[in-house]
């Protein structure tokens, strides 16, 4: 029950000589029945709750486990052996492994580099007072969307020796192309693939940046005649860095984690374990894949994860200073100059 006494009368004596002591309110709950204290958090964490729960069991805890079995030799059913740091020995002196790398980057190259230029050239496009410029994000976007494992199917069919791209070729004079049998035409085609996929993703990503620039720098730009060259490299791509390093960084943990293209592009090869003729199409995740669940080597392959984890962390790292540089102002010196010289005309 809560006591509540008068603060007015605290220290009053009483009849019988002794003074009055004060008491505070010592109710839990606010006016108005609202509780106090640490209990108001209580129903927003339990709202919240089920989230944290999920992925606690299927987020955090295969993380933790598969590190902890990169350390052991397990065939998935019988008991683990602890090795230690073997595996990861085991995975310096693997040559598939290390081609595998190679792989990766070199798709990743071809893919990632061309289609963030193409992403930024149509997000210019879009920016323009284009009629449907909703119906064309659509279209951009839906490749995105669809599943990958069905387009792949169908480049490979476009691909294919007799396909409809060696057959636009052989029209127009020229010999067919092996996109699927030689080293250059397997990464390409894969390639392909990736740029099909993301250019309208990134494209969206970029419009969003264009669309955040203060029309006045562009106001500015153009009454001191700078032409579209001028206008692209001195106004708008310093105030896009942080976009353009948001898509290189995402870009970049994508395409070093390439595996449907592959694995699916050349299924009727022993499952699509192999990644074509000459493991040309081998990539690191694939390989992963190969070893966990085709050859049974669990730990094996939870190394392979960690290391490629480690790769990705160091190469992200690189991205991050060569696309954002050094730590000066977002808003350019040339900027600030051509919003003085507006002012000052303006002011004449």
């Amino acid at each position: 029950m809560t006591t509540v006494a008068d603060p007015a009368g605290a220290g009053v004596p009483t009849a019988d000589g002794k003074k009055r002591a004060g008491f505070r309110r010592s109710s839990s709950a606010a006016p108005g029945g609202a509780p106090r204290g640490r209990r108001r958090h209580i129903p927003p964490l339990l709202a919240i709750a089920p989230f944290y729960a999920l992925f606690a069991v299927f987020g955090a805890f295969p993380v933790v486990f598969s590190l902890y079995l990169s350390f052991q030799d397990w065939d998935g059913i019988g008991d683990m052996r602890f090795v230690g740091l073997k595996q990861y020995g085991w995975l310096f002196q693997d040559s598939v492994f290390w081609h595998s790398v190679l792989n990766t980057f070199e798709i990743w190259f071809l893919s990632t580099v061309p289609m963030l230029f193409l992403a930024l050239v149509l997000a210019f496009l879009l920016h323009s007072q284009v009629r449907f410029g909703g119906a064309y994000r659509v279209a951009y976007f839906i490749p995105n969307i669809t599943s990958m494992v069905a387009m792949t199917v169908v480049f490979g069919s476009v691909f294919a020796q007799a396909g409809l791209a060696n057959s636009a070729f052989r029209v127009i004079g020229l010999d067919g192309v092996g996109w699927l049998s030689s080293e250059w035409g397997i990464k390409s085609s894969i390639s392909m693939m990736i740029i099909w996929r993301w250019i309208g993703y990134n494209a969206l990503i970029f419009l969003a940046g264009l669309q955040a620039i203060p029309t006045e720098h562009f106001e500015a730009a153009r009454v001191d005649g700078a032409n579209s060259w001028q206008t692209l490299f001195r106004v708008i791509l310093p105030q896009l860095k942080p976009v353009v390093l948001f898509a290189a960084v995402t870009s970049t943990i994508n395409g070093l984690q390439i595996f449907t293209e592959s694995q699916v592009l050349f299924q009727s090869t022993d499952v699509g374990t192999t990644g074509g003729p000459g493991q040309e199409g081998m990539t690191v995740v694939l390989y992963l894949w190969q070893k966990a669940f085709k050859d049974h080597q669990f730990g094996y392959g939870a190394a392979m994860g960690w290391l490629l984890f480690a790769i990705i962390a160091v190469f992200t790292v690189i991205n991050w200073r060569l696309v954002s540089g050094s730590d000066r102002d977002d808003r350019p010196g040339a900027i600030r100059s051509l919003l003085r010289r507006k002012g000052a005309r303006n002011g004449r």
